[in-house]
């Protein structure tokens, strides 16, 4: 994406803005001073204020409160329409109807229906009863930072119709695949910490069954899209099922889980016409995102390359939030996890992950299961950030209880602890990748929760979900659900009961089964919650610890590199360019402000928006980890796939020698024809190819090596789909390497590789001088060596050279 676009001149900010983020400022600041946490004995103490209330906030909002929303929405464009424009419209059309008399076909229908239509503008938020509802936007707990409620019967009733929203799909995380693996610790160093076993142990490998998945779209949607992926684990311990229900970004939308119905709502397909399928560029989930400060720093990842995975086996997976570890003797330690692969965190670029969506809806599911059948397992390393809770305050700008936030490598590091390996594909999709329900609430002795108010109402809300997604209770008992662990209790009977209960007790106590099952206590290895005092006002308010909204988010671009800036410029200009309503457009051009001015100013120049004028200095702040660029990996190019471009006439001594020693290292390597079935090399002897070059893509390839030959070549270059295939591989960054006369087909493509690289430092990938990093040459009349395919190898781990100049390549 280029920035040659010269930015407007400064221009007055929206009056939206105003009103909307002096809302959330004002409702930061009432936040009461009153959570308590304790330490292994309960002992009272109170979250200290960290910043003073804003005198500004209370005229803001008086100011907001006097001009309603409507004044506040800028002149609309041709073709817009502001959201009670558009409401009135489909009333009209409704009234229309119901003025209409009945008539056979379409029309009487439409009459029917009718008398279900609800028009929502003009009135009051209330429950399912008629209750007019306080606030949605924060749970009812005890106290700013204390546990949510179970009294609030509007965050359970809000919480309960989402769940049942969608049967049996699952209303988010709908698309996924899944595989069998174990987990196994490194040492015992974590027992200081935690009873939980399996994390203890290193003679015991703890089976697990992993399930990677899309956010937003529905089964049938692609892979690709740009959005948050799943990372969840079930844990096959011999304590019981842990369940580990991550995300592959560090951080949420939202900081209190009563919020969460209204931010799938918003991403998800818009509810008057069911379209876009899977994406976030739309008008719903921007005027959410723009009204919601608290979402900025998980928009701008969301923004970054780590929405599109280059594979699940190149994905990091967070727990999200702060959780608690708990020895043996009592001693709880906050703890965050944090699942790093071996093979590098790498992504797709937004032009090639949209190709692909096409090409390959099933990409990221076919890759895994395709390398666990080749036994290149996925592997993941665990790391854990550990906390003492005496330093639960120790961090001036982050709340531990906020899942907005992370804690900076710098500040606190990952310690590496275990593995995890996949190495075995389901056999079974339904039954296994479908039917696996993954519950937060699952824990075993040794992990225990904290008092997030996302984390508390996660708690809820799985186990809900699953009981009817999986038709009733005993969803435990399905195959892959089930624990190792001896199962008893007195549940019973419930949809799909499969077990056959002996004996006549089914209640506690009972001296008709000699008692059993027995309780054992505390002392028997059973769970034990965290003793924690707990004192607080009932209320509905959020800390203000939790009001930052910004800092983070800036933190994370200046973190990024030059292409990975790119990048996230290219995705908010993409994003927003789909928006039609111009004053969100303009809003969140006015958050971004807030984040790094440069920045604001870019997308402003890409969506029609004038540029906001100098918001709040850039302090600078960065975290080094939070860089794809620092992640490579160290697996080199197992598992990578290269494409060799074919066609009859080709030298076939140097080709082998490629493919052959990139496979010896670990590729993927498969050689393309013009036509399917064989070439004929230039000696006349018959060659295989594994697929014709028109029924795949270059998105679907890792690097792209053009062969040998003067006959080869002169079918190549006259065929555009080869120049093509060149050409996109470039722009996209990946390696190219090219074999004697194979030039030809780089110079019919128009590639500039013959221009000085502009790489700063580090080894180039190619020996040739004067050639960008990443495309390799093998000069005329001369046979590949292992100088070359090394050469190779070097350009295809490092995965892509964004240093290229590549806005004017036609791909």
């Amino acid at each position: 994406m280029s920035e040659r676009a010269k930015p407007k001149k400064a221009a007055k900010k929206a009056a939206a803005e105003g009103g909307a983020e002096a809302k959330n400022a004002a409702a930061a600041e009432r936040g009461a001073k009153v959570a308590t946490s304790a330490t292994k004995t309960p002992a009272k103490k109170t979250s200290p204020s960290r910043r003073p209330s804003a005198k500004t906030a209370a005229a803001q909002v008086t100011a907001a409160k006097a001009a309603p929303f409507t004044k506040a929405v800028p002149a609309k464009k041709a073709g817009s329409r502001s959201a009670p424009a558009a409401v009135a419209e489909a009333q009209k059309r409704a009234d229309r109807a119901a003025a209409a008399s009945a008539a056979p076909g379409g029309d009487a229908k439409i009459l029917q229906l009718n008398a279900h239509r609800v028009d929502k503008l003009d009135t009051t938020l209330t429950t399912d009863q008629g209750i007019r509802v306080e606030d949605t936007d924060n749970s009812l707990r005890a106290g700013p930072r204390g546990p949510s409620l179970l009294e609030d019967f509007h965050h359970r009733e809000k919480i309960t119709r989402f769940d049942h929203e969608r049967i049996p799909e699952r209303v988010v995380h709908a698309r996924g695949s899944g595989a069998h693996g174990y987990f196994q610790p490194y040492d015992t160093s974590l027992a200081r910490y935690t009873a939980a076993n399996f994390l203890t142990d290193p003679d015991v490998r703890t089976p697990v069954f992993v399930r990677f998945s899309t956010v937003q779209g529905s089964r049938g949607s692609t892979d690709t899209p740009r959005d948050v992926r799943g990372f969840s684990i079930k844990f096959y311990t011999g304590q019981g099922v842990y369940d580990f229900v991550g995300n592959n970004m560090p951080v949420f939308f939202i900081q209190d889980g009563i919020k969460f119905p209204d931010v799938i709502h918003a991403v998800k397909p818009e509810p008057h016409n069911e379209i876009p399928q899977a994406a976030s560029a739309h008008d719903t989930f921007w005027d959410f995102v723009t009204l919601q400060p608290e979402t900025m720093h998980h928009v701008i990842w969301l923004m970054s390359d780590r929405a599109l995975p280059r594979s699940f086996r190149t994905m990091q997976g967070f727990g999200v939030h702060t959780f608690r570890l708990v020895a043996a003797d009592g001693t709880r330690t906050f703890v965050k996890f944090h699942w790093t692969p071996l093979a590098g965190v790498h992504s797709l670029v937004w032009d090639e992950a949209q190709k692909i969506s096409g090409k390959d809806p099933d990409f990221n599911r076919r890759d895994l299961w395709e390398s666990i059948e080749a036994g290149n397992y996925p592997e993941y390393e665990l790391g854990v950030q550990l906390i003492a809770e005496s330093d639960e305050f120790a961090f001036d700008d982050i709340d531990l209880l906020d899942s907005t936030k992370i804690i900076p490598e710098e500040v606190v590091p990952v310690v590496p602890v275990g593995r995890l390996v996949l190495d075995r594909n389901p056999d079974n999709f339904f039954a296994e990748t479908e039917q696996v329900a993954f519950c937060l609430q699952n824990v075993v002795p040794g992990i225990d929760f904290t008092d997030d108010p996302l984390l508390q109402s996660r708690l809820f809300s799985y186990l809900d979900t699953q009981l009817t997604r999986l038709g009733g209770p005993n969803f435990a008992q399905i195959p892959i659900n089930r624990s190792l662990a001896p199962v008893r209790n007195h549940q019973q009977d419930g949809f799909h009961q499969h077990e056959i209960p002996l004996g006549q007790a089914n209640y506690h106590p009972n001296s008709l089964g000699g008692g059993c099952p027995v309780v054992p206590g505390a002392g028997g290895g059973a769970f034990v919650h965290t003793p924690e005092h707990v004192d607080g006002i009932k209320e509905r308010k959020r800390s203000e610890t939790f009001a930052d909204h910004y800092s983070q988010a800036t933190l994370f671009w200046n973190s990024m590199a030059a292409w990975e800036k790119q990048h996230i410029i290219a995705a908010y200009r993409f994003e927003l360019g789909k928006v039609t309503r111009p004053h969100i457009r303009q809003l969140m051009v006015e958050h971004l402000n807030q984040i790094d001015h440069q920045l604001a100013v870019a997308v402003a120049a890409g969506i029609g928006v004038p540029s906001p004028a100098a918001g709040p200095p850039n302090p600078g702040r960065m975290s080094p980890a939070l860089s794809q660029a620092s992640m490579p990996g160290s697996t080199g190019v197992i598992g990578r796939k290269v494409a060799i471009l074919v066609a009859d006439g080709v030298e076939a001594a140097s080709l082998e020698t490629v493919r052959d020693g990139l496979t010896a290292a670990g590729a993927v390597v498969e050689l393309l024809g013009l036509v399917d079935g064989a070439v004929n090399t230039a000696d006349g002897a018959a060659l295989p190819v594994d697929r014709a070059m028109n029924t795949v893509a270059s998105v679907l390839y890792d690097a792209v090596v053009v062969a040998d030959g003067d006959a080869a070549l002169d079918q190549l270059v006259s065929d555009g789909y080869a120049v093509h295939f060149v050409a996109e591989a470039y722009k996209h960054a990946k390696a190219l390497g090219v074999l004697g006369v194979g030039d030809r087909l780089v110079q019919a493509a128009r590639l500039p590789v013959y221009e000085a690289s502009d790489r700063i430092a580090g080894p180039a990938s190619k020996p040739s001088a004067g050639a960008l990093d990443g495309v390799v040459f093998l000069a005329p009349d001369t046979d590949a060596d292992q100088q070359f395919v090394d050469e190779m190898v070097i350009a295809i781990a490092a995965h892509r050279h964004y240093d290229r100049p590549v806005d004017g390549i036609a791909a």
